[in-house]
Formats: structure tokens, C-alpha cells, sequence
């Protein structure tokens, strides 16, 4: 039976981490990929990259459901290195992405509970350094209003922290905006109370989006 997850995020901006433990460098790089080729071809590249590198340690996660999740310890002992990958992809939630972790041996042995430590902090430092964004279920539609009202709704929407994706300009104003359903009515009502109810809501439709603090990703 596959689990169900109430929450998916995405990466739309790669990340590097970096840690080090007693000598021994760990470079963590993660990216969004869509197939397991993608997440194939990605883990090449970096291998290529840090061709001299003893390890080259991996994970990825596809699918809302994480229908697809692989990993590989290469070379470290089981359980070590992939895993612990894996879990710092799931744990923050992230599906359709990569996590590759390139080890640089310092000559010290650190131990299966130290490599599990090293190889998560890498990979957890990754996603911080990363743009993550996070799906929402929304209402995307298009208010025609006049350039007085234009100003009113464009002052509430940075209130309420509501996207406007498009503005066109002609007799009237059009605006494509995307909110999330649960703020969608009383937003709707604010805009027809500031407006006097001269600003019409059009073309009103459920989406799926990712959402991050500076960009919006219609599904």
C-alpha cells in the first residue's frame, strides 16, 4: 500500500553543503530531476566533477506518493551514506530531487554512527542552501478592474502575501492572480468591499502550485 503524504516540496534552485569531520570533506549537491535518467545522468556529472573523490555517495526521490526512491552507499559500508541521504530528502519532505555527497577520505576511520553524522549534516546543508518551494492547492483567476481599484488590490494582495502573476493594461485592468483556497473567499470579499464592488472576478479555477518566497510554479 503506498504512503500518503499531506506535503511535497520541489527544489527550483540547487544547493551546495559542505562538512567536515576529522579530515575527511564531504560535499553534498542536490537538484531537482523528474526521472530516474535525470537522477542518473546528475550523479555521472558530479562523479565526473569530483572524479578523484573516494565516494561518491547518492539518493533521489520521484513522485507526489514517492512512488521511486533509490539509493547508494558506493563503496561506504551499508547503511551508512544513501540511507541517511534518503532520510534527510524525506524528512524535509522534498520529492522530485537528487542528493548526491562526495567524500574526500582525510585518513581517519569515523565510524558507522560518525559517517551517518557527516553524510546527513552534508546533505541537510544542501536543502538550506537551496530555493525549496512547497505545493499548495489554490484558486487562480483574472479581476478586470479600473486603475483606481488597480492600486487597492495590489496594496491588500502584498498584505495578505497573494501573488499577482500578470497585469494588463487597456480601458480596464486585467489581473491573473493565484491564492490558496483557504484564503480565496475572503480575499474576494476585501477586494469587492475596497472597490465598492466594481472590481470583477473571472475565470475562477482550482490549481496545484509550488510556492516559494519569490516565485510561483503552477502545476
Amino acid at each position: 500500500m503506498t504512503k500518503e503524504y499531506q506535503t511535497a516540496k520541489i527544489v527550483i534552485e540547487p544547493g551546495i553543503g559542505e562538512y567536515t569531520e576529522k579530515k575527511s570533506r564531504f560535499i553534498a549537491e542536490v537538484r531537482n530531476v523528474e526521472t530516474e535518467e535525470e537522477a542518473a545522468a546528475f550523479v555521472n556529472e558530479i562523479k565526473k566533477k569530483y572524479w578523484d573523490a573516494r565516494h561518491n555517495c547518492m539518493a533521489f526521490v520521484l513522485g507526489e506518493s514517492r512512488d521511486t526512491m533509490r539509493f547508494s552507499d558506493d563503496g561506504e559500508p551499508s547503511g551508512t551514506a544513501g540511507k541517511p541521504i534518503l532520510d534527510v530528502i524525506l524528512g524535509n519532505q522534498i520529492i522530485n530531487a537528487a542528493i548526491v555527497v562526495t567524500r574526500y577520505f582525510g585518513g581517519i576511520l569515523l565510524g558507522t554512527g560518525g559517517l551517518v553524522r557527516a553524510y546527513q549534516k552534508a546533505a541537510q546543508e544542501a536543502l538550506e542552501n537551496s530555493v525549496i518551494a512547497e505545493k499548495s492547492s489554490g484558486i487562480q483567476c483574472q479581476i478586470t478592474t479600473d486603475y483606481n481599484g488597480l492600486g487597492k488590490i495590489q496594496y491588500l494582495s502584498g498584505q495578505e502575501g497573494i501573488k499577482l502573476l500578470d497585469i494588463r493594461y487597456s480601458d480596464m485592468v486585467e489581473i491573473d492572480m493565484v491564492c490558496e483556497v483557504s484564503q480565496f473567499a475572503a480575499f474576494k470579499k476585501r477586494v469587492t468591499d475596497i472597490t465598492a464592488a466594481k472590481a470583477c472576478f473571472e475565470k475562477e479555477e482550482p490549481v496545484s502550485f509550488y510556492r516559494s518566497q519569490n516565485e510561483i510554479i503552477i502545476i
